[in-house]
C-alpha cells in the first residue's frame, strides 16, 4: 500500500483512490464492531472518563463533516440537531448517554460519507491530503476507544492466589548502542505532535526484548508487591491507596496467556513492577530508538520492521485476534526487540510534551492543550490499533492513573556491567 506521490494527472487519481479505499476499508472495521449491538451497549457508560461507543460512533460522522464538507468544501451543516451531542466539546459525557438508535447513526454516517466522496474527487489533494489522512486517523482513535469501553463492559476472572513467593522472572534484553537517532515523523501520516523530526543523543543502554508478560507480572504479584510500598513512588502509592487494585484490569488467569503480555496497567503499576526488578520505563526516545533506529545505517524506519505497510505477518494489530497474542509471535526487529507495535500499548517515562518549534494541526485542541505535564506518552499500539494510527513515532499519551486502556510495558537498564553481561542480542529474523 505504497505510493509514490507525484504532481501529474496519473498520480492524483491514483492518490483520490487509495484514500477512498483507505476510508472504506476503515469505515467497514468501523461498522463491524457494531453489528448486531442493543441499544443498551450502544448507550451505556461504564467508566466517567470514557464516552458511550454510540457517542464515538456520531462523533466520526461530525467530525468528517465538519472538516472536510464544511471547513474544506464550505457546505452548510448535515444534520445540525446533531452538533451539540456529537461535538467534543458538546456536553459532558455523562449527558451523553441519550443517543439516537444505531440505525439512525448509521444513517448519518453513510450521508455525510457520500457527500464525502463526491468532494474527493474535485478536493485539491495537494493542499489537503494531511487532513484528509488526518481524519483518517481520527476515526481509527475513536475506534480503538470503542473497543476497550468493549472491553470494560466484560466481566473479568477474579485473581488465582494459588501460588506464593515466586521469584522475580525477568525478560532478556538487548543492548542499544550510544550515539545520536532521529526521532519523529514528518510525514503526510504525522499527527502535529510527532513533528519535526529531530536529532536525539542517548548512552548505551539495554531495553527488554518483549513487554512484560502475565507470567512474569504474576511474580510482582505472588509476591506482595502491590502491598508493599519500597517498589511504588510517592505518587503511585497514594493512587494505590485510593484504587486497592491487586492486579492489572485485564488480567487472566488462563494459563494459555503466561507469554502474552499484561493488559491494563496504570503508570504507576508498570513503574513499581520495574522497580521490582531492578530496572525502570524507558524514556519515549530510548523506545522509540530502539524501535526504528538502525544504528549501522544511520537510518530511521516508519515502522519496526522497515517501511512496509502493516499487515497480519507482522504484528497483532487491527482487530486480527481482537485480543493479545505471545509476545514473541511476530518476527523481532533489527534491533533483537519483538512485539514493539501492536498487541499492547507501551508505558513511557516521558510526559507528553511538544517538540521544538511544534505548530498545531489541524487546531490547537488536538494535541496542544495536554502539554500540561499531566499526561504520559505511551507507544507501539495495541491489537484494536488500526494501521493508520501505528507507526514507531506514533504518540499516544493518558494520565498516569488510567488503566483502562489496552496498555502494557517493557523495561530498560542503564549499560552497567551487569546489564551487559546478561544482554542477549539476536540477529533479526525478518
Amino acid at each position: 500500500m505504497t505510493l509514490t506521490f507525484k504532481s501529474n494527472l496519473s498520480d492524483l487519481v491514483d492518490r483520490r483512490q487509495c484514500i477512498a479505499d483507505w476510508m472504506h476499508a476503515c469505515r467497514t472495521a468501523t461498522l463491524a464492531l457494531f453489528d448486531g449491538m442493543d441499544h443498551e451497549t450502544f448507550c451505556r457508560q461504564p467508566h466517567s472518563d470514557f464516552s458511550p461507543v454510540g457517542w464515538h460512533l456520531g462523533h466520526i460522522a461530525y467530525t468528517e463533516a465538519l472538516w472536510l464538507l464544511q471547513h474544506s468544501a464550505g457546505d452548510r451543516p448535515l444534520f445540525p440537531e446533531y452538533h451539540r451531542l456529537f461535538a467534543q466539546d458538546g456536553m459532558p459525557k455523562g449527558d451523553r448517554v441519550k443517543l439516537p438508535p444505531l440505525s439512525e447513526v448509521c444513517d448519518y454516517l453513510k450521508a455525510v460519507r457520500a457527500k464525502v466522496f463526491d468532494y474527493l474527487q474535485i478536493a485539491p489533494l495537494d493542499q489537503q491530503e494531511r487532513l484528509w489522512r488526518w481524519i483518517l486517523q481520527h476515526e481509527s482513535q475513536h475506534c480503538e476507544t470503542v473497543a476497550l469501553i468493549l472491553e470494560l463492559q466484560k466481566k473479568r476472572p477474579e485473581l488465582s492466589r494459588s501460588q506464593s513467593n515466586l521469584k522475580p522472572q525477568t525478560s532478556s534484553m538487548v543492548c542499544i548502542p550510544a550515539g545520536y537517532f532521529e526521532q519523529g515523523n514528518e510525514s503526510l501520516d504525522a499527527l502535529d505532535n510527532e513533528r519535526p523530526v529531530h536529532q536525539v543523543y542517548l548512552e548505551t543502554y539495554c531495553i527488554d526484548r518483549t513487554p512484560v508478560t502475565h507470567q512474569a507480572y504474576r511474580s510482582f504479584i505472588q509476591s506482595n508487591g502491590y502491598q508493599d510500598v519500597r517498589w511504588w513512588s510517592s505518587e503511585g502509592w497514594q493512587w494505590l491507596q485510593k484504587n486497592p487494585v491487586t492486579h492489572p484490569l485485564y488480567w487472566r488467569e488462563d494459563p494459555t496467556y503466561a507469554n502474552h503480555p499484561v493488559c491494563g496497567v496504570s503508570y504507576y503499576e508498570a513503574e513499581a513492577y520495574a522497580r521490582f526488578v531492578g530496572k525502570r520505563l524507558p524514556t519515549e526516545s530510548e523506545w522509540e530508538k530502539a524501535a526504528s533506529w538502525n544504528s549501522q545505517a544511520g537510518t530511521r524506519s516508519l515502522y519496526a520492521w522497515g517501511d512496509q505497510f502493516p499487515d497480519a505477518t507482522r504484528c497483532n494489530y487491527g482487530h486480527e485476534w481482537s485480543t493479545t497474542t505471545p509476545v514473541d509471535r511476530y518476527p523481532a526487529n533489527l534491533a533483537g526487540c519483538y512485539d514493539l507495535l501492536g498487541n499492547v500499548w507501551e508505558w513511557t517515562a516521558t510526559w507528553f510534551d511538544r517538540y521544538a518549534e511544534f505548530e498545531s494541526y489541524p487546531y490547537p485542541g488536538y494535541s496542544q492543550v495536554y502539554f500540561d505535564g499531566e499526561h504520559r506518552v505511551l507507544k507501539g499500539g495495541s491489537w484494536a490499533t488500526r494501521p493508520w494510527a501505528m507507526r514507531c513515532a506514533f504518540r499516544n499519551w493518558y494520565y498516569p492513573h488510567m488503566r483502562q486502556m489496552l496498555s502494557g510495558f517493557r523495561c530498560v537498564s542503564d549499560a552497567n556491567p551487569e546489564c551487559l553481561s546478561a544482554t542477549v542480542i539476536k540477529d533479526s529474523v525478518l
